[in-house]
Parts: structure tokens; C-alpha cells; sequence
């Protein structure tokens, strides 16, 4: 089924996508891509769907009075934020410029997936260097590149960072430690 957004539902996306990431805040909820639509329910009244980056997320709920409050500084007097986990949010879904704005506030954004379909999890190594492409398999990910100086020597020090969306590494070329946002 193909839905139509009219004018109005695209300036209340707009609005909304504007609000920034509560825990990443130099991105906006657009260039995450966790919000999927706005859609009108009346004049004054519009129900926005928002997907978490996983389930359990502990900012959905700031996000979504976050939402509610720009929305209604623009007039809007009923707001509803509905959690939508299907289809769930990738790493895919952050924008061109939101991964831009990672590197810019050094934290090394999610790599490029080359197959399509669920991100397999595994332990795997710590390290990553450059690779030879012709080598990697078709599954095989990038090297993780510091924010910083732009190598790919680095290696892991904590799967987890300052949020269970990032990893802890660390440059072994100029040897800053540096926040990777993890792939799903």
C-alpha cells in the first residue's frame, strides 16, 4: 500500500526529525533515522512514528517529549509518539550527514555493510587494519577508521562505550581512544 504525504505531514516530519539525538546530540533524529513519519489526524492533532535504535532503548522516552514539545511550540495541540519496532532501525538508516557529524564530534561512525540482512554478532578480533578488498569476503567489514587521523590500526578496548550503542577503541597510530558507533 502506497501512502501520499501531504504538504503539511512533511514540514511536521521536518519538525520533528530537527529535534536532537538526547544522547548523541550533534545529530538530529532525522540523520539517525529513527523518525519514520508524521501523520495528520486532524487539524491540529498528528501521531509520529518513532523507532528506537533497539528495543529497551533508554532515550525513546526523551525522544518522544522531545518530539511532542517542538510540535507544539508550532501550533499543534494533540501529539501522539507511537513506537514502531518494525521494520527495526539499522545503522543503515543514518544519513550521508549524520555520518559526517560523527567523525566531525570523533566518534567513528558504523561502517558499510556489504551484505544486506541481519548483522551477524561474534567475537571476533580486536584489531582492524586495511585490508586487500579482493581478499575480503563478501560478509567482511572495513577496518574501523579513527575519527582522528583517519588510520585504520586501531583496536577494541570495550565493546561498550558511553552507551550500548558504541564501542571503546583505541588509534594505534596517533593514540587517541575514540567512540565507535556500533553496526546493527
Amino acid at each position: 500500500m502506497v501512502t501520499t504525504t501531504t504538504p503539511l505531514e512533511e514540514e511536521l516530519l521536518e519538525l520533528a526529525g530537527s529535534v536532537p539525538d538526547p544522547e548523541l546530540p550533534v545529530l538530529t533524529l532525522r540523520e539517525l533515522g529513527v523518525v519514520r513519519a508524521v501523520h495528520a489526524r486532524g487539524a491540529d492533532s498528528v501521531e509520529v512514528e518513532l523507532t528506537p535504535t533497539y528495543t529497551g532503548c533508554p532515550a525513546i522516552e526523551a525522544m518522544a517529549l522531545d518530539i511532542e514539545r517542538v510540535l507544539h511550540e508550532h501550533g499543534i495541540r494533540e501529539v501522539t509518539v507511537r513506537t514502531v519496532l518494525a521494520p527495526a532501525w539499522s545503522t543503515d538508516d543514518i544519513t550521508e550527514e549524520g555520518r559526517r557529524k560523527l567523525r566531525e564530534f570523533g566518534i567513528a561512525p558504523p561502517r558499510v555493510r556489504n551484505a544486506s540482512g541481519p548483522v551477524p554478532v561474534a567475537l571476533g578480533p580486536t584489531r582492524t587494519r586495511d585490508a586487500d578488498p579482493s581478499a575480503a569476503g563478501a560478509d567482511e567489514l572495513e577496518a574501523v577508521r579513527c575519527p582522528h587521523c583517519g588510520s585504520a590500526d586501531t583496536e577494541l578496548l570495550s565493546r561498550f562505550s558511553s552507551t550500548a550503542c558504541k564501542a571503546l577503541r583505541r588509534c594505534l597510530t596517533c593514540r587517541e581512544p575514540f567512540d565507535h558507533f556500533k553496526e546493527l
